[in-house]
């Protein structure tokens, strides 16, 4: 029967053949009736336990009612942390007729003398467990790909050439290296001259060959340093509409990464439809651009991305749609006195599936533009054409209520936070998270900054704003509840919870950063989340976003109209073992933040 012990999964796949030779030689059995007990609180456990057959719950000791906590079912195992603590602090009850494997806890305390990885697996932090996942798990190949430095792809020595250099003369040496583009030398700053420009100089502006290049360079140089992931260069690009960025080690120009070279390491063709969405020159170009990006997220997921990479280009793509849109149908002369933001989760760069758009106008006191709100409404309905899906709030700038002067726009965050209980609450929690995507960016800032000043010392603000996060439970407290449908809201049971917490705390602090991940770096600089503790609420999160964005994709997938009409239900029958593993410490992850919630801003009761 030890042969049917299978060790490859994770943390038993990262034992040595000659420890799982051990696990094996030392394996036993036992049988249990529905109803026994298998671990018994306030006892000392045998070792660790793995499910053959059968179910297991875990409940509160003496809990006549059963208030369970977790369920386990085939090939999952319970125990171990009671065997390392010594005793039990719940019961582990068979449901229905279960036959389990039993490594005996010395065994178990001998393999983690030997095995580090195994030791940390059991022993260490939540985003330890995640790492080691996802170095030895499936999509390790994958994940060491886009860890890829720049330093590690080719980084182009860079062509420099003086001021004074002709036209003529750096056409001749870029033909000469095979080089497309220099860098003028003008004092002591460096320009891009690209072929495009000498081209464009010659061709369309009509001037000589003599002409000293040093005068047609941008000297706005995009860079990037030396030891950044590889990828984020990739989004940079996106985000800038590049083909080239310039690579600096500390205050040292070491070269040049092409877009060439990002995509010999990263072969998704995300780089087509970014350029697809550059070179629109109509709705129809721009949506049928737009609507590759389901594709794209399907190959970025398949591989094995990190869903923060993930996010990161796809925000960068929507974001770059939008701008697109809002130069089509804007008309040139209003642009600089509006501007468009984007709100909630697009706001954060945490959406991929596109669930609903969330956006608002913010335009110049005293503007006068007749058609503005015709404008918006045709906006709203080119974004559902899009496949970004209308708002059910009415978030939209569709709705006059998001379409707002800079006094108005100030005043209504301002009544809000008066408020600050139900839809305005909702409201405020939604506009806090906006960044601009197009038009006049000085306008969005204006308001935020005067928010922020407005907010400054506000104790009972945060605590009524904070009290959201804590007001839904952790699927943890009611997995009995849950057991007949097999489903949960991972939303509100664990990304809301993190989201609105880190957004309290980000806004508490003056923070100007909108991602969560980012927000929790800062946190953490800034002193107000010790490290250990926001590393594993940014893993928590991963987890949640991940395991919500595979669901949906199948859904989708499964779909008439290509939408999911359930975007935040976790199906927990469709998880295997290492997710629901996984599941299980995240959401402790969330029941852990939420009392310090609780703590820090008097949520009692």
């Amino acid at each position: 029967m030890p042969d049917s012990f299978k060790m490859d999964n994770i943390p038993f796949s990262l034992l040595d053949e000659n420890e799982q030779a051990l696990v094996r030689s030392n394996l036993d059995l036992g049988y249990y009736q529905k109803g026994e007990k298998i671990i018994t609180a306030g006892e000392v456990p045998e070792g660790v336990f793995v499910i053959l057959k059968g179910r297991v719950l875990e409940s509160e000791a003496g809990d006549e009612q059963q208030h369970v906590y977790v369920h386990y079912e085939d090939e999952d195992y319970f125990g171990g942390w009671s065997a390392l603590r010594g005793t039990a602090i719940h019961d582990f009850i068979a449901e229905e007729e279960t036959i389990c494997h039993i490594l005996p806890t010395r065994v178990l305390h001998e393999l983690i003398q030997s095995n580090a990885l195994f030791a940390d697996y059991f022993q260490q932090t939540f985003s330890a467990k995640t790492e080691i996942v996802a170095q030895h798990g499936k999509g390790q190949d994958m994940t060491e790909f886009m860890l890829a430095k720049i330093s590690s792809a080719t980084v182009r020595e860079p062509l420099v050439v003086e001021q004074g250099t002709t036209i003529q003369d750096a056409t001749r040496l870029m033909r000469e290296h095979k080089a497309d583009c220099v860098l003028a030398r003008k004092g002591g700053r460096f320009g891009m001259v690209t072929g495009t420009d000498l081209l464009d100089a010659v061709v369309l502006k009509g001037q000589g060959l003599d002409t000293d290049v040093s005068e047609i360079a941008s000297y706005r140089l995009i860079t990037a340093d030396l030891e950044d992931y590889l990828f984020n260069a990739l989004v940079m690009m996106t985000q800038q509409q590049i083909e080239r960025v310039v690579v600096m080690n500390g205050q040292s120009m070491v070269g040049i990464v092409e877009l060439t070279d990002v995509l010999s390491y990263f072969s998704s063709h995300s780089h087509v439809i970014g350029l697809r969405i550059e070179r629109a020159s109509s709705i129809d170009d721009l949506r049928e651009a737009a609507q590759g990006l389901n594709d794209l997220i399907k190959a970025l997921v398949s591989t094995g991305v990190k869903i923060r990479f993930t996010m990161d280009l796809l925000a960068a793509m929507n974001g770059r749609i939008m701008a697109k849109l809002f130069d089509l149908m804007i008309p040139s002369d209003m642009q600089p006195h509006v501007c468009l933001i984007v709100m909630g989760s697009e706001g954060r760069g945490e959406q991929i599936m596109k669930t609903d758009q969330d956006n608002a106008l913010i335009f110049r006191d005293g503007l006068s533009w007749a058609q503005m709100q015709d404008t918006m409404n045709r906006f709203s309905e080119m974004l559902i054409s899009f496949g970004f899906p209308p708002c059910p709030g009415n978030i939209m700038v569709s709705n006059p209520e998001w379409v707002n002067s800079v006094g108005d726009w100030t005043q209504k965050l301002s009544d809000w936070a008066e408020t600050c209980e139900g839809t305005s609450q909702m409201n405020l929690a939604i506009a806090v998270d906006a960044k601009p995507v197009a038009g006049n960016q000085a306008l969005f800032k204006v308001a935020r900054n005067w928010f922020l000043r407005h907010l400054r010392n506000n104790d009972v603000f945060f605590s009524h704003f904070a009290r959201a996060s804590v007001e839904f439970d952790t699927p943890l407290t009611f997995f009995g509840n849950i057991k007949d449908k097999g489903q949960l809201d991972i939303k509100k049971g664990g990304i809301f919870p993190i989201v609105h917490g880190v957004r309290t705390l980000a806004l508490e602090h003056r923070i100007l950063a909108t991602n969560t991940y980012k927000r929790i770096e800062a946190l953490i600089e800034d002193g107000q989340l010790r490290e250990k503790d926001g590393k594993d609420i940014a893993e928590a999160l991963s987890l949640f976003i991940q395991l919500r964005l595979r669901q949906q994709m199948r859904r989708v997938e499964e779909s008439d109209d290509g939408f999911d009409p359930t975007p935040n239900l976790i199906e927990l029958h469709q998880l295997n073992k290492m997710d629901r593993d996984l599941l299980r410490d995240a959401l402790q992850i969330v029941k852990a933040f939420k009392k310090h919630l609780a703590l820090r801003y008097h949520l009692g009761g």
